[in-house]
């Protein structure tokens, strides 16, 4: 006896991944994540290769990782797939403190953030 296998809750021409505790701020994020929304995975690919953001790394490797899953669990086509969304939500923030001036205390936010890619299998047109 095992529990019920839950439903998906993507349609069936979708695959996901997600890249959790990132360490960069959700802003500069969502500057790389903005490069990729809605362009072929492979050219998506090619912009991060080439990318000069440190984060274009992480990014390319998640979504490495949704094409992978969209090929192997989803039996979806490569050379069809676009990156239909690419979304950025809030990690953790670690706090720290810095010494400054005349006995007083700076704080240093450390902001995490995480990323969800979603590619889409589209017909080729003719």
């Amino acid at each position: 006896m095992s529990k019920p296998k839950r439903e998906r809750s993507l349609p069936d021409n979708e695959a996901k991944a997600v890249a959790r505790m990132l360490r960069v701020s959700p802003q500069k994020l969502n500057l790389v994540a903005q490069m990729i929304r809605g362009r072929k995975a492979s050219s998506a690919l090619a912009d991060l290769q080439f990318s000069r953001k440190r984060i274009a790394v992480d990014v390319k490797k998640c979504l490495e990782s949704a094409i992978a899953n969209a090929e192997n669990n989803h039996d979806l086509e490569v050379d069809d797939l676009i990156v239909s969304e690419a979304f950025v939500g809030n990690g953790i923030v670690m706090k720290r403190f810095s010494p400054r001036g005349r006995g007083r205390s700076g704080r240093i936010f450390k902001p995490f953030s995480q990323l969800t890619i979603v590619v889409r299998q589209v017909e080729a047109s003719a």
